[in-house]
């Protein structure tokens, strides 16, 4: 091999090196099934003016009444929840899972309803109706809180329970407001995300019947950073509501 050439060759393996250090790992690797014979999988939009695109995932046997909802983050859409299996596993474990792509995200298209904190509300409000779930249990990581807070506060009697992870606006409702919510709520956060997660901790703790689970060596987006940690917690806490 000439000079020239073991330059290149290590001037490649410096750039892979340098590629592998800079993204992201995959998720952790252990005992959560993606898919199995027991689930039945579905995508659609829902009806009206605005629809919102879903993915579901069916238990053919349900023993749970509770519904799982999924929103996502800025950077993700509902498919984010099937790479990393929580639909499947949720309904493996005999729950309805539902996730949604938020207004202009994944597949479905930008609405002006998505504008306002009431239009927001309603856009979620009406997603869930056409889905007829009734018992929802609602997950809102990151940006989705501008449309998980605002059907919180106006609608919280709607919710059996809720999952926020480090959401956005938490800054924008009173005290007051968040005491009035009863939904039995897990607060869910990375340790190393110590900027919204913090911010919306601080509001958070408001509501009055809440638990904090923090997940360890995880980013803003722990679920992802820390799977096998984010399914366990999220199960325990679903298997655990009334």
């Amino acid at each position: 091999m000439s000079r020239s050439q073991a330059a290149l060759l290590g001037l490649g393996l410096l750039l892979m090196l340098l590629l592998y250090l800079g993204l992201p790992g995959p998720p952790e690797q252990g005992s959560w099934p993606w898919a199995g014979p027991n689930v039945t999988m579905l995508a659609g939009l829902t009806s009206g003016d605005s629809p919102i695109f879903y993915r579901e995932v069916v238990p053919l046997h349900r023993p749970h009444r509770l519904e799982v909802v999924l929103l996502h983050g800025k950077a993700f859409s509902s498919r984010t929840w099937e790479q990393l299996g929580t639909l499947q596993l949720l309904a493996q474990r005999g729950y309805r899972a539902v996730a949604l792509d938020l207004p202009g995200f994944g597949n479905s298209a930008p609405s002006k309803e998505a504008n306002t904190e009431e239009g927001r509300a309603k856009l979620l409000e009406r997603a869930l109706g056409d889905l007829k779930v009734q018992n929802a249990v609602l997950v809102s990581p990151s940006l989705s809180g501008y449309y998980a807070l605002p059907f919180l506060i106006r609608g919280h009697h709607q919710l059996h329970g809720f999952v926020p992870i480090a959401p956005v606006s938490t800054q924008n409702y009173t005290q007051e407001q968040f005491l009035a919510v009863k939904t039995p709520t897990l607060i869910l956060y990375g340790e190393l995300d110590r900027i919204l997660a913090l911010q919306a901790l601080r509001h958070l703790r408001q509501l009055p019947n809440h638990s904090i689970v923090k997940l360890r060596n995880a980013g803003h987006a722990c679920y992802l950073h820390k799977p096998q940690d984010f399914h366990l917690v999220l199960l325990t806490f679903l298997d655990n509501l009334p």
